[in-house]
């Protein structure tokens, strides 16, 4: 599967801060959670959404076998492993231990990403120790 220009990932997932953080939103300047950013840079990047988004939790605790956010990643997007990831690839977190991953970023450079957190919006910070060894997937957007 070919993949989307690294270059132009970055970019459009960058016209996205500012935005205000609102749960569960996609909207680039009013409104968007982690995951919408996402959306919004994959309608832009890749084309219109595959499939609806069910309503989904906030709870970053929330323990279960199943990798919601994973699985839906994995049927549109080619994973990687979380090492390998370049710039431009998005990355989901693991928020806490023996919890599914449930935070969605894009990856800006070697050590810095994007994404959108309560009360902050959607903001560019480094790629901490914390933040770095929370990753627990990481894909590639394809190309259009």
């Amino acid at each position: 599967m070919m993949t989307a220009n690294p270059a132009l990932v970055i970019a459009v997932a960058r016209s996205w801060l500012g935005t205000p953080y609102h749960d569960q939103a996609s909207l680039r300047g009013v409104g968007c959670d982690c995951l919408g950013i996402a959306r919004g840079v994959w309608r832009e990047v890749v084309g219109p959404e595959p499939f609806p988004i069910p309503p989904y939790s906030r709870d970053w605790g929330e323990t279960g076998t199943r990798e919601v956010l994973a699985d839906g990643a994995r049927a549109m997007m080619p994973e990687i492993a979380p090492a390998d990831a370049p710039p431009g690839a998005l990355i989901l977190f693991r928020m806490m231990p023996r919890a599914i991953a449930k935070h969605v970023g894009i990856l800006t450079g070697p050590d810095t990403f994007l994404h959108a957190y309560e009360r902050l919006g959607v903001i560019e910070e480094p790629l901490t120790p914390a933040w770095r060894r929370r990753i627990a997937f990481a894909f590639l957007f394809p190309a259009r």
